[in-house]
């Protein structure tokens, strides 16, 4: 344990070379790092973003309100190939200056602004097109809440589980016991909510469940992370399984989990893109991240 073991010096500096396969665009300062604008099209949406959990919130969010027949929120999506640091570039910084996606720019008025973070996208659009989002409390602020209790637990499965026990060059003990503890019990306070209700927030399917879906979703049914649903023994959670696969059969999701992504659509500009796919990949569920 003791060659292990590491003491901070007084004051940290940054090692570029100690990121794994991050190295390459993990750095302690914020900003552009190159000139960049980006692309435009002819929707009144234009999303920039991934196909990772954060990012599908998005797309699923858009793809329920054209499901729902809210032609107004049609959107372009554009992908931001993180890995190549597309996120730095100066036009993507301008709408997100933290750099992660999603980011979306809102042309829809007369002034297009910016938006930024996931839960503020779903937010926003469950607010602009009052969709997905209680009117009146209590069923509002508890749509509120579990919201927020996914936006404050998401860094915990994947920079902290995630991360240590599938993406850290080396893998230690601690922090993986750490971080496997606090994912089960994630999952155990949503299994124990939805052992009272269909959905997280009550009865009514909500932005809260299309935030919790793309993070606990993946890992339930083994797509995140290697074995990490036999590791964490996921099984168990029986009713986040009836829940994930109530959400696996809307039509939305399973088309919102397709953009920007690399076995789906790389962009989404139309809906008629979805013809270009295979039918049986839009019938099932793609692989996560």
């Amino acid at each position: 344990m003791a060659d292990d073991s590491y003491t901070p010096p007084k004051v940290w500096t940054f090692d570029p070379e100690n990121g794994g396969q991050f190295a390459g665009i993990n750095r302690p300062t914020a900003g552009a790092r190159e000139e960049k604008e980006l692309p435009l099209g002819e929707h009144p949406f234009q999303l920039y973003s991934l196909g990772t959990p954060n990012g599908v919130k998005a797309t699923i969010m858009f793809e329920e309100l054209l499901e729902a027949g809210y032609s107004d929120a049609e959107y372009d999506a554009w992908i931001i190939k993180i890995f190549n640091g597309d996120q730095f570039g100066s036009g993507f910084v301008e709408l997100n200056p933290n750099s992660k996606i999603p980011a979306l720019l809102d042309r829809s008025g007369a002034r297009p602004f910016r938006v930024f973070e996931s839960g503020a996208i779903l937010l926003h659009l469950a607010e602009k097109f009052d969709y997905l989002l209680p009117k009146e409390n209590p069923a509002r602020a508890e749509c509120f809440s579990w919201l927020m209790w996914q936006v404050g637990s998401a860094p915990a499965i994947g920079g902290g589980f995630g991360h240590f026990y599938n993406y850290a060059p080396e893998r230690y003990k601690y922090p993986i016991d750490r971080y496997s503890m606090e994912t089960k019990r994630l999952f155990d306070v949503a299994d124990r909510q939805l052992a009272k209700t269909r959905f997280l927030a009550g009865d009514d399917y909500t932005i809260a469940d299309i935030a919790s879906y793309t993070w606990l979703g993946n890992l339930y049914r083994g797509e995140a992370y290697g074995n990490a649903a036999e590791f964490l023994s996921l099984h168990e959670y029986e009713n986040v399984g009836r829940w994930v696969g109530e959400i696996d059969s809307r039509p939305a999701a399973r088309r919102g989990k397709l953009v920007n992504s690399q076995i789906g659509l790389e962009e989404r500009h139309s809906a008629k893109d979805f013809d270009t796919l295979p039918k049986e990949l839009l019938e099932g569920v793609t692989k996560g991240f």
